[in-house]
């Protein structure tokens, strides 16, 4: 039975070799020009030792100095066209090269975006390495494997033809080492392709961590996890060590190959020159033999040994990493070590009589000295129900919307969704958090709109866009498919986009963390109603007293201080809240669209 890695390592030549053929039929041309190109290191392979050979025979040898001379002048003014080669050969490298590359770099990214859209709890890290480090590993692995495969083919071609036409004997003896050492060679390609797989894999891995520890500094230290961290991190880097080292061995092996095939053939055609030479072969025969030798072929093949060696079994092993199958979405687990549906597969979570989020006693703090920007918060969030978040600066409301979301976890207290803890598994089937900075990407609005909905129709799309207000930005860039430019949008415009992707994906819980705070009064108020009307609930950060006005509750938060109410109970029994109603300056009138000052001016819905 074939052994399991056997198998993979078989299958990754296939699948690689099945993605080549059609790469390199689509060049056809450039692969033909470059052998033309290459053809001159056969004339001067060639010239090399047959014009030595020549040169004592038929000259010195012979008592002809001049003519000596002239088959030497030949071998030499055969490497001036092979050096002018150069330019045309490196010239055609690079429609070889460049395509490859730019061609990985677009499927990583794109297979990237189709993950994050399908799996977004799953997303991982592994395309950043491909993107930046594999990427480069296979550019500059295909350039070098080019050069040398293309010199080496032509350079033995060029000795072998050689050697026939001085004495083809001469084969009998440098044949048999060059087969074995090809044979030794030959039986590590496949072990040191399972090397670069683990080095590879250890590589993304340190990479996925280093990229979720760089994203969490902030919750690594507000937790005291930075000793775990360190260790995780320590870990991972010994993976690495390890299967470099175990890389470096193989590597040993292939140096005993090397030096079968590049000093093994010389040494054996010293041993027979007696024999050879008593047999008819010539003394020019005997050194044009060596020269083909010890100047061309085993330099040839212990280049092409060496490329192989270093390169090769790491070029496969990279381009089986963009050819292969992205792996799943790792599967969470519960505390009761459950497995969790993918989140891909997982469904809604049932609705119950259960408040949509909750917070019971929950205390939140950046740091284990720092004192708590939420201290002892209890609070529900009812399905359906509107609640806004009012505070001065820095009293905690962005934390709050965090600590709600499941973004951040609460140093003390438990925070639950519809009844139990929250889980990244369902971050986006149970709320969206919609924060100031709006993400827009770039692509067609259609997909920016269906970002957490994928299967959105155009008819949910269109009842969005009318719910919403969207006509004048539909209007501007002509349809759903035209392309956005970010940097072309308006802030209010960019606020506006990632609205209408919240509406559509409709969670039970919607947060908006001043989400809407570059639109005007107007298109504010139109945004609000739209998602009030939603069955879900919804947590609004509010910038603006009709804001807090619209809810069915308001929570003021002063730091660790907080009170909840109506708007009629508060200017009773708050008076931060009296304080900030005297600071609200009356809603002004609806600015006109303007995309110095990212406003976006947006008519009421008509009445009903």
């Amino acid at each position: 039975m074939r052994a399991p890695g056997t198998a993979r390592r078989n299958g990754a030549l296939t699948r690689v070799t099945h993605d080549a053929r059609p790469f390199l039929r689509a060049r056809t041309g450039t692969v033909l020009r470059l052998a033309g190109w290459s053809l001159l290191e056969f004339v001067q392979t060639f010239l090399g030792g047959f014009g030595v050979a020549r040169a004592l025979d038929h000259g010195f040898l012979a008592g002809r100095p001049l003519t000596g001379l002239l088959w030497l002048a030949v071998a030499a003014v055969a490497v001036l066209p092979a050096q002018l080669a150069t330019r045309g050969v490196f010239g055609r490298l690079a429609d070889l090269v460049e395509p490859l590359r730019d061609g990985l770099v677009r499927r990583a990214v794109s297979r990237a975006l189709a993950g994050a859209l399908a799996h977004p709890a799953g997303t991982t890290s592994r395309s950043l390495s491909q993107v930046t480090h594999q990427s480069e590993i296979a550019r500059d692995g295909w350039a070098g494997l080019v050069l040398t495969l293309r010199s080496f083919v032509f350079t033995v071609a060029g000795a072998v033809a050689g050697l026939l036409a001085l004495e083809p004997r001469l084969l009998l003896i440098v044949l048999p080492p060059l087969v074995l050492g090809a044979a030794l060679f030959l039986a590590t390609l496949l072990p040191m392709a399972a090397r670069q797989r683990d080095y590879l894999t250890a590589d993304e891995a340190y990479a996925a961590h280093a990229g979720k520890a760089a994203a969490g500094l902030r919750d690594i230290a507000a937790a005291g996890a930075a000793d775990r961290t360190v260790a995780e991190s320590r870990a991972l880097a010994d993976d690495q060590v390890r299967a470099a080292r175990s890389l470096a061995r193989w590597s040993g092996v292939r140096v005993v190959a090397l030096a079968v095939c590049g000093r093994f053939p010389p040494l054996l055609l010293l041993l027979g020159a007696p024999w050879l030479l008593r047999n008819g072969l010539t003394p020019g025969a005997l050194v044009g033999a060596l020269t083909y030798l010890t100047q061309a072929l085993a330099p040839a093949v212990q280049a092409l040994m060496t490329m192989l060696s270093t390169v090769g079994g790491r070029l496969l092993v990279v381009l089986d990493r963009f050819t292969d199958a992205p792996p799943p979405p790792a599967e969470d687990e519960d505390k009761d070590g459950d497995r969790q549906p993918k989140d891909g597969d997982r469904q809604p979570p049932a609705r119950t009589g259960a408040p949509v989020a909750e917070l019971r006693a929950v205390t939140f703090a950046y740091g284990p000295a720092a004192h708590p920007v939420l201290d002892r918060l209890s609070l529900t969030v009812a399905p359906g129900e509107h609640l806004a978040v009012v505070g001065p600066s820095g009293s905690g409301k962005s934390t709050l919307a965090a600590v709600l979301a499941g973004v951040e976890a609460p140093t003390g207290g438990v925070a639950l969704w519809q009844g139990r803890p929250v889980r990244g598994a369902d971050a986006t089937s149970v709320r969206v958090l919609l924060p100031q900075h709006a993400y827009v990407f770039t692509g067609s609005l259609r997909d920016n709109l269906r970002y957490l909905r994928p299967d959105a129709s155009d008819r949910s799309i269109a009842a969005m866009i009318d719910a919403l207000g969207l006509d004048p930005l539909l209007s501007r860039l002509g349809s759903l498919d035209a392309d956005l430019e970010p940097d072309r949008l308006s802030q209010g415009e960019r606020q506006l986009i990632a609205l209408g992707r919240a509406y559509l994906a409709a969670p039970p819980l919607a947060i908006l963390d001043e989400a809407t705070s570059r639109l005007d009064p107007a298109a504010e108020t139109r945004a609000e109603l739209a998602f009030a009307a939603l069955p879900g609930a919804l947590v609004v950060v509010a910038h603006r007293l009709s804001s807090a006005r619209r809810a069915d509750r308001i929570l003021v938060m002063d730091g660790p201080r907080t009170r909840c109410g109506t708007s009629v109970e508060l200017l009773r029994t708050s008076a931060l809240y009296r304080d900030l109603v005297g600071l609200w300056e009356p809603d002004e009138e609806p600015h006109k669209s303007g995309r110095g000052n990212g406003l976006i001016s947006i008519p009421p819905p008509s009445p009903v």
